[in-house]
């Protein structure tokens, strides 16, 4: 659970709905469900002495701080399934982790989602992802997210349905699996030096996992994966080598890069 109490809002306006999704959530996180009135969110934040508060609202969950709001979309992840479905654009991610239609892949670090739908889209409806997410409030509002986000692609909702999010740590979680359970593992830490502040990631920075990956979590995925265990970096990373992955997968122009463990060998 994260370390403060967890208030669930509603809009000023709220429908049944919403009141279901409050409860649901406070039911979920065993917060607090507090009535929204005229307040604005900072009265609200101040009031109860929370850094971040979940407000349902307009058919979804919403994580919202001070200045900033944290909420599932597609978004990126919309646009490289377009390239994919449209133009047979290659993505970069599919091909570090060399995935085909009925694969297994245990995303480690599920965050905002657009990897898990990627790799989704790739594994197909004979596939599985199973995506962990440390933080209890961020794994809620993004698996709500996958639940019920509606879209106008059946491939790209099907994608988003089929994955299996989970609340809970990586490094207790590996342990508890079997020998070669996954076709692949893949890891998304939160870089150790951010490449530039991005509005989207401020309120996950503040909930999320951001411990640097350890050698013995990467140890347990070599275990877990039978093919290939994949990290996520910043191109000019450190980690990649202290951590052992020594062949990369990226776009030439692009600012970050997957390293690649192969476990088939």
């Amino acid at each position: 659970m994260d370390a403060f109490p967890v208030i669930i809002t509603t809009g000023r306006k709220p429908t049944a709905a919403d009141h279901a999704r409050a409860d649901l959530g406070a039911k979920i996180l065993g917060g607090r469900v507090v009535p929204r009135r005229n307040d604005s969110i900072a009265e609200l934040l101040k009031k109860y002495g929370a850094p971040v508060i979940l407000v349902a609202r307009d058919d979804t969950l919403v994580l919202e701080e001070a200045d900033d709001r944290l909420f599932f979309h597609p978004s990126l992840a919309h646009v490289r399934l377009k390239n994919i479905r449209l133009h047979g654009a290659a993505d970069h991610l599919i091909g570090a982790l060399d995935l085909r239609p009925g694969q297994s892949v245990l995303d480690c670090t599920l965050g905002l989602g657009a990897d898990a739908i990627v790799e989704s889209y790739a594994v197909g409806e004979s596939g599985q992802v199973t995506a962990l997410e440390k933080s209890p409030l961020i794994a809620l509002v993004i698996s709500y997210g996958l639940a019920h986000y509606k879209g106008d692609n059946d491939d790209v909702r099907s994608a988003l349905r089929r994955i299996k999010v989970i609340n809970d740590d990586y490094r207790s979680y590996l342990k508890g699996l079997p020998d070669k359970s996954f076709d692949a593992v893949y890891f998304d830490p939160m870089f150790r030096c951010p490449m530039e502040k991005s509005a989207p990631l401020s309120p996950l920075r503040q909930l999320a996992e951001g411990s640097p990956l350890e050698e013995e979590s990467v140890r347990e995925a070599c275990r877990v994966a039978r093919r290939r265990v994949v990290m996520k970096e910043a191109w000019y990373s450190r980690e990649f080598a202290r951590l052992g992955f020594s062949e990369f997968s990226g776009g030439k122009w692009s600012k970050i890069r997957y390293g690649i463990i192969r476990t088939d060998k």
